[in-house]
């Protein structure tokens, strides 16, 4: 198996609606995610810990999982022999990297920005990767042709970002809070690309997730060493258990993620996680409002156009370039 090979996989039209419908459930799994961390993050006093108990708890649930899967030690093998004989770029086992910035970004933005706001700041990188990788391809992704309604759909979806957050630029939260989360959008997109290319390498998922879990850990183990030589370590830990519920949730969709985008692509798989994410975070922010948070008119409307933006790119239309 190289990197040379070639994906001659034709999804049917069922397979990617139910591709995009698990895309969806996904997306309510980052902003349940979102919820957890900024919470655990805010009662720890320390977004850097959270994230790595996040991950951490996530990476001791895959290891087990390795112990008992013998695909997903086969897997791991098979990518770690193709990356050292260069078969394969680096650059595919780096994707829990991004992950590790994501889950970093909730523990430090979310529970101060609100899910939804956080959710929405996410969207304009992610979709802005999503269509990006979707047009050059990546590995064995071909390249997908734009379409008007991809278009049409993307930039509907930037505009709808900034009718979420203007209400927030002019206020007191700090620049770097709405910048981090879009970032971190941005570095979504290519995690799933790179994660499915692990998976089809390996020929395993479990092997794409674990592989993500144990580079984003290492990442951010690092900087909450920095961070805690700087502030120091929090004195106690929250003892309500579900906001210990991060990692798990991340296996979850991480590795759904990883199977789906073949099917998808990128940027359909990326816009059906948006509408997971904005249905769920907004309904997080009603009905269990963090503490010093008010849901504004501008982040209902921007979330509502945003569902509109993603309808529109996953209607058929007409290339507007071909694919090469």
């Amino acid at each position: 198996m190289s990197s040379s090979l070639t994906d001659h996989h034709i999804p049917t039209r069922g397979a990617v609606a139910l591709g995009v419908a698990l895309a969806v459930v996904f997306g309510a799994g980052v902003a349940t995610q979102s919820r957890i961390n900024g919470e655990l993050g805010r009662q720890l006093g320390d977004g850097y810990l959270a994230a790595v108990i996040s991950f951490g708890g996530g990476l001791v649930i895959l290891f087990i999982a390795m112990l008992f899967m013998p695909t997903g030690r086969a897997g791991f093998r098979t990518i770690t022999g193709l990356l050292r004989r260069r078969e394969v770029p680096w650059y595919y086992v780096a994707g829990g990297a991004a992950g590790a910035f994501l889950v970093l970004s909730q523990g430090l933005a979310a529970a101060i920005l609100g899910v939804a706001l956080f959710t929405v700041a996410i969207v304009s990188g992610q979709t802005l990767s999503g269509l990006i990788i979707d047009r050059r391809g990546l590995g064995t992704m071909r390249p997908k042709a734009l379409t008007a309604t991809r278009v049409v759909g993307s930039v509907l979806t930037l505009i709808a970002v900034g009718i979420a957050v203007s209400a927030q630029v002019v206020g007191d939260i700090p620049l770097w809070m709405l910048v981090m989360p879009f970032i971190a959008g941005i570095g979504i997109g290519w995690q799933q690309a790179v994660n499915g290319q692990v998976r089809v390498h390996s020929g395993s998922a479990l092997t794409a997730t674990f592989n993500n879990f144990v580079v984003g850990f290492t990442v951010l183990v690092i900087a909450a060493l920095i961070h805690a030589s700087i502030a120091g370590w929090p004195t106690e830990a929250p003892t309500d258990w579900w906001l210990y519920l991060g990692g798990p949730i991340g296996v979850i969709f991480i590795a759904g993620a990883a199977i789906v985008v073949r099917t998808t692509g990128v940027l359909l798989l990326g816009l059906g996680t948006i509408a997971g994410q904005l249905v769920t975070s907004l309904l997080l922010d009603v009905i269990v409002p963090p503490e010093g948070h008010e849901v504004v008119a501008t982040t209902v409307l921007g979330t509502l156009l945003t569902l509109v933006a993603v309808a529109i790119a996953a209607l058929p239309s007409r290339r507007v370039t071909a694919a090469k």
